[in-house]
């Protein structure tokens, strides 16, 4: 909706109406402010339907036998109102919510995702972010053969260890259930955050909003945290 428009209609017939009552009382009824009146009506109706006023208070203009023409302005200044305060209502009504800080990201996305961030390149710091991680993990695993979603698919292999090809394991006892469980999830969500979030960041052109970046970010974070804390098993 164009608020500024809405408001300025409204604003105007209550001037208007104003202008038409001192007539009226210094000159009596006049043709001329009673057709601009009822001109300006049928718009001035739909905008307080669109605000969502009660059907009641639709009836802005009237005719009385004994008053002659009457004016319902209270809709009118009422909608004038909501016109004015709407967009506070969003900010200073709005549930109260959590909040993702992104200074409590996991550093190594963090630290690389920040120059990016500052200056609103919104895809770059996702990219960067994917880009740290992974050499943190070839770090980590002492290999550079192998990088990206392929790199963290033998990482968390549940194969045994081979010469040349670490694993990462899960904290906890290795044939507990929850643990295997936790240790496909590591795989999935690595190989899911490069396939679906790092490819396009490398290879796509134009921004990403930023809530959306954001939450890209924060999936990074939670694969970062796993493989920092995960042991190397050779």
């Amino acid at each position: 909706m164009n608020r500024a428009w809405m408001r300025q209609k409204l604003v105007s017939f209550d001037e208007l109406a104003t202008q038409y009552w001192n007539v009226r009382y210094a000159n009596g009824d006049t043709e001329s402010e009673r057709r601009w009146l009822f001109e300006a009506e049928p718009t001035v109706v739909k905008i307080l339907s669109a605000l969502g006023l009660p059907a009641a208070d639709l009836d802005v203009l009237g005719e009385s036998e004994w008053q002659g023409l009457t004016i319902n302005l209270a809709p009118v200044r009422r909608g004038v109102g909501i016109l004015t305060d709407m967009d506070e209502w969003a900010t200073h009504l709005a549930p109260d919510s959590p909040s993702l800080q992104a200074d409590g990201l996991h550093p190594w996305v963090w630290d690389a995702a920040r120059t990016f961030w500052e200056s609103e390149h919104y895809r770059a710091a996702v990219h960067a972010a994917a880009t740290s991680i992974n050499a943190h993990l070839q770090n980590k695993l002492g290999r550079r053969d192998l990088s990206d979603a392929k790199l963290v698919q033998e990482a968390f292999s549940d194969k045994a260890p081979e010469a040349g090809k670490p694993r990462l394991r899960v904290a906890g006892e290795q044939n507990d259930p929850g643990v295997q469980t936790r240790q496909r999830g590591a795989l999935q969500l690595g190989q899911g955050a490069y396939f679906a979030f790092r490819n396009p960041a490398a290879h796509e052109t134009g921004d990403l909003a930023e809530q959306e970046a954001m939450e890209q970010l924060a999936t990074f974070s939670a694969l970062a945290r796993l493989i920092d804390r995960c042991q190397v098993v050779t």
